[in-house]
């Protein structure tokens, strides 16, 4: 689960799906709704997740956006089902999802 405090964000505040490629390779993927400073945290701060924290320095792979946050949960967890060939295939661009 994202480690993100977004408990007073506005129901219209765009999320931001993401992957990060670590140091050693390997691919994180969490939500934000704020790509840059939740970049930085996996970089800089205590506040990024566990499993980035001890493969510093991480880099932007790949990010869309949703509008709402219960699609940007549905598509991280479809991208965290993806074979690693699938993520690596992915490109970086945005992609913003209509509500239902």
């Amino acid at each position: 689960m994202p480690n993100d405090s977004t408990a007073s964000k506005t129901p219209n505040e765009a999320w931001h799906i993401y992957i990060v490629k670590c140091c050693d390779g390997s691919y994180y993927t969490g939500i934000t709704t704020d790509l840059e400073r939740r970049i930085d945290e996996h970089n800089n701060s205590p506040l990024g997740a566990r499993y980035t924290r001890s493969r510093r320095p991480v880099t932007l792979h790949y990010h869309e956006s949703s509008r709402n946050r219960s699609e940007a949960l549905k598509r991280e967890l479809a991208i965290k089902k993806l074979p690693r060939k699938k993520k690596h295939a992915l490109k970086c661009h945005v992609v913003i999802t209509e509500p239902a």
